[in-house]
């Protein structure tokens, strides 16, 4: 079992930044990729952002040059800075980790980002 924490939501105004982070701890030996995914009320659960064990970041094209992902191994976290945010991005962020395969899969309980106008 992994457990999955996370921290850093909240309020902002568009063109500001928030830092999301996510700890996790237990039968970590098997995280490849960590991620963070995004929902709105009534839609499915978006890939935001991912990062290999080796540092190689992927983004959604919505975020693509705002988004930041960052991971540090050592600690066993994953963060992702927010820059320019817009009113677009408000939703539940959730941290996500799992295996090469995908076949093991953690979710976070996630963390809920607004951006007004």
């Amino acid at each position: 079992q992994v457990q999955l924490v996370e921290s850093g939501g909240g309020s902002v105004q568009a063109g500001g930044s928030l830092r999301l982070s996510c700890t996790a701890s237990g039968s970590i030996s098997t995280i490849i990729i960590m991620a963070w995914y995004r929902q709105v009320p009534g839609k499915q659960r978006d890939l935001v952002a991912s990062i290999t064990r080796g540092g190689n970041p992927s983004y959604a094209d919505s975020v693509k040059g705002r988004f930041t992902i960052s991971r540090d191994n050592a600690k066993n976290t994953v963060s992702l800075l927010m820059s320019s945010l817009k009113p677009d991005d408000t939703a539940v962020y959730y941290c996500n980790v799992r295996n090469a395969f995908g076949s093991v899969v953690y979710w976070g309980q996630g963390t809920q980002v607004t951006v007004s106008s």
